[in-house]
């Protein structure tokens, strides 16, 4: 990818927060193939694979994606209450990309930790920048310790994470692991005064597919980001065709990058507080509201003393439009 932005062309200045396994790659490479968004930063956490190795991946991401500047900083190596972090290797394979076993060169960090790194760039250009959070959101709970008013300075912000609101009755729902990864931080970054907290969760996540046809698309691409693209996706696919007993993936974190930079693709969402709630072993954060509409008996994520503010739930997308766009980015089909 060849990177010709002007600031004419920018429309979205975007700090990525990542544990930087398939999908994270994947909606890197399509941020860095809009010519309308700009990366402006990324910063490493754990969660797909280790902090460590989350910022090999970033490195190796930004030079095959032509950028190779942009400033990179590493971040919280496992959940803020120092429980022992968990590594999701069974499905993004033991380096967080699928294993590959492509070139992944250390790359050169800020001096500053991810949540030094987060307040900065927000307190040096605020309202200019938009905060994308695709892994567990500690880095942003630690930035938030340091500025309680940190999201008050992005302009936007969407996470990856949360489950929408309450399922149907006798409907399960896939494991939200970024929430689950780190549920303490999540209740701290839903409670967070902000100017717009968009949940692009499992909810509407699981429904946007990468398909068989997809991959092959892929495979025949002219780019080396294209072609890395679906060996990445054949890697993902692995874990997947156990889920549905066919090739495909979700494109998650994709989608959460395309909800952040292409708000019209939300055809339908729900403003509210969100709360965290057990599930089992693990937590989701949930839109307070029942699959019918109505109020749940829980109190929500909240500041002492004070009511979280609302966040806005993707409840629908639409599908074939994100899809078109981020297949067709990652192809290097005319652009």
């Amino acid at each position: 990818m060849s990177d010709q932005r002007t600031e004419n062309t920018v429309r979205s200045s975007v700090v990525v927060d990542t544990d930087t396994g398939i999908d994270d790659a994947l909606a890197l490479f399509w941020l860095a193939g809009r010519p309308d968004v700009r990366i402006a930063a990324v910063t490493a956490v754990f969660g797909n694979c280790t902090v460590e190795d989350a910022t090999r991946n970033i490195g190796a991401v930004l030079a095959l994606a032509g950028l190779p500047d942009v400033p990179v900083a590493v971040g919280a190596p496992g959940p803020v209450d120092g429980r022992a972090p968990h590594f999701a290797d069974y499905v993004h394979g033991a380096d967080g990309l699928g294993d590959l076993g492509g070139a992944r060169p250390q790359v050169a960090v800020e001096r500053r930790t991810a949540a030094e790194q987060l307040v900065h760039l927000a307190n040096s250009a605020p309202g200019e920048h938009d905060l994308l959070v695709l892994g567990p959101m500690t880095n942003v709970a630690v930035a938030l310790e340091l500025d309680p008013d940190l999201l008050l300075k992005f302009r936007r912000t969407a996470v990856m994470g949360g489950s929408g609101p309450f399922p149907p009755l006798g409907v399960a729902q896939i494991v939200d692991a970024n929430v689950a990864n780190d549920p303490v931080a999540a209740r701290a970054v839903f409670a967070a005064p902000r100017t717009e907290l968009v949940m692009a969760g499992v909810n509407v996540g699981a429904g946007v597919i990468v398909d068989e046809e997809a991959v092959r698309r892929l495979h025949d691409s002219p780019t080396e980001v294209g072609r890395f693209s679906a060996a990445l996706l054949e890697s993902y696919m692995d874990f997947y065709q156990q889920v549905w007993g066919r090739r495909v993936s979700p494109a998650w974190d994709g989608l959460a990058a395309g909800l952040l930079v292409e708000p019209r693709w939300t055809t339908r969402w729900e403003d509210g507080p969100v709360g965290l709630v057990p599930d089992g072993p693990r937590w989701r954060a949930h839109l307070l509201r029942t699959a019918e509409g109505g109020p749940v008996p829980f109190e929500p994520a909240a500041r002492p003393g004070m009511p979280a503010p609302d966040t806005r739930v993707a409840l629908e997308v639409d599908v074939q439009a994100f899809l078109d766009d981020f297949l067709g980015v990652l192809a290097g089909d005319g652009r």
